[in-house]
């Protein structure tokens, strides 16, 4: 067998698998969202009907809030427990990373038991705070799966910086402010806008979550199941969908040029 045959041998099931279970769906769902009355005029209705377009506003908003909440708390902790070693380490990091084996479901119970009508904080506040319903909730509940996927990114990120760089600016006389601007940040912002990325694109898509709290608050996985489900608006079901991956297809397209562009600081 030459190299040539060798390797069709190998993409053959690649091919096959992505034209299968990848490119026949997404061709198959965006005609299905051209065969309404609107026709092909329904991507408009999206951006002319305030709930669809409300919605897909407030996804994306409360998606790049918890891109932004779990890259700050990541990387202060990533660095935090890479540049450390203590005793409980282990046990503090694997409780960081719990999550990672809740499905969404289970974390929005979690935020229901922590603010909602029966929680925690409206049994102890004079007020009876209740936020798990509202976008507050959502936001919790989606930086909480969030938040371990960009830390182990992060750390393993901070393991490859160079200490070298971070000795030869203090010895420059730049204070931490400077570091951790000029030197540690740039080294790892490669790593944070790929996990950036990845976080931005798991809360747009997240449906188990927002299907817990999303009582008062329509997200766009929310309206996509009760257009199909409750409405059988089948065509609009699927333009969401469409508008949904693109938006996300975007942002990860973005994120990748501008990792790629990045050079990092590390050894």
């Amino acid at each position: 067998m030459s190299n040539r045959q060798f390797v069709l041998a190998c993409l053959t099931p690649l091919f096959i698998f992505s034209l299968a279970f990848l490119a026949l769906p997404l061709v198959r769902l965006f005609l299905a969202s051209g065969e309404g009355e609107s026709g092909w005029a329904i991507y408009l209705d999206i951006l002319r009907k305030p709930r669809y377009l409300n919605t897909l506003w407030l996804t994306v908003v409360v998606s790049i809030s918890v891109t932004l909440a779990a890259l700050a708390i990541s990387t202060t902790a990533g660095m935090f427990l890479s540049r450390n070693q203590f005793r409980g380490r282990g046990v503090l990091l694997s409780i960081m990373t719990l999550p990672l084996a809740f499905p969404g479901v289970v974390i929005g119970f979690l935020i229901i038991l922590l603010g909602g009508r029966q929680g925690l904080i409206n049994q102890i506040t004079p007020g009876h705070v209740v936020f798990a319903y509202s976008v507050i909730g959502l936001f919790l509940g989606y930086l909480y799966f969030s938040i371990p996927r960009v830390l182990l990114t992060v750390m393993a990120a901070a393991e490859k910086l160079d200490p070298a760089l971070e000795e030869a600016a203090r010895t420059l006389g730049a204070s931490p402010y400077r570091v951790v601007v000029d030197v540690i940040l740039p080294g790892l912002m490669p790593s944070l806008i790929a996990a950036g990325a990845i976080a931005f694109a798991t809360a747009m898509g997240a449906f188990g979550t927002a299907f817990t709290l999303a009582t008062n608050i329509d997200v766009l996985p929310m309206v996509i199941y009760t257009e199909f489900t409750l409405s059988a608006n089948i065509a609009m079901a699927s333009a969401l969908s469409i508008v949904l991956g693109i938006v996300t297809w975007a942002l990860l397209l973005i994120a990748r040029s501008l990792s790629g562009t990045t050079v990092a600081a590390g050894g």
